[in-house]
């Protein structure tokens, strides 16, 4: 697709379009069977801590929107995927310098032509999205649908870095929780619920 036509497709709403740029969700979920998964969020306190060995470790390291990484000492360095809400500048990206885009906002309009056209490129389907807002009766944070996501994967465990539900806000903005459209209260005790569920989740405290 040129850069004519997405535009076009991109304005008209027309996702089936759209998703002809993207690979299957099951590529993405292969991409993790069997691994050790890192899912890097951007809690403030993580710069306050020294998981970034540890991050690095992983076999699947995937951060979230603009991926603040202050030091390597506490976020590491590796990103392997990158889950997007919002659109990030050419800089920006050969910063993070990932393998691979997912897509996860339900808002089109923010997806540049570069990230749409990226190698591995990966759209999050609205229904899934959906789901998840029903779910938690309220539009779900980058984080919540790529933990979601991931537990659908056969990824052998799930790492969480970097999640406090905004109770240190975020490294990538001074926004507080009640300038934002999400419900972290919920998000966090739906996150707790998974984790007593599915063993393979382990959330790190910054300390």
């Amino acid at each position: 697709m040129n850069r004519l036509r997405f535009f076009i497709a991109r304005q008209m709403r027309d996702e089936r379009a759209l998703e002809s740029l993207s690979v299957p969700q099951q590529e993405v979920l292969d991409d993790v069977v069997g691994r050790r998964v890192a899912l890097v969020g951007n809690a403030r306190g993580l710069a306050n801590a020294t998981h970034g060995a540890a991050i690095d470790a992983a076999e699947v390291v995937i951060r979230i929107n603009r991926a603040p990484m202050p030091g390597a000492l506490s976020h590491g360095t590796r990103t392997d995927m990158l889950a997007l809400a919002t659109s990030l500048d050419r800089e920006e990206l050969e910063r993070i310098h990932p393998r691979r885009i997912l897509w996860m906002s339900h808002k089109r309009k923010r997806l540049s032509c570069a990230t749409a056209r990226s190698p591995g490129f990966y759209l999050h389907p609205l229904t899934d999205y959906a789901a998840l807002q029903d779910r938690l009766s309220a539009p779900p944070t980058t984080g919540a649908m790529m933990i979601d996501l991931l537990a659908r994967s056969r990824a052998a465990r799930i790492d969480l870095y970097g999640f406090d539900f905004f109770a240190t806000l975020s490294l990538s903005g001074h926004r507080t929780a009640d300038r934002l459209p999400h419900d972290f209260a919920t998000e966090a005790a739906w996150v707790h619920d998974l984790i007593a569920q599915d063993s393979r989740f382990v959330l790190h405290p910054h300390g």
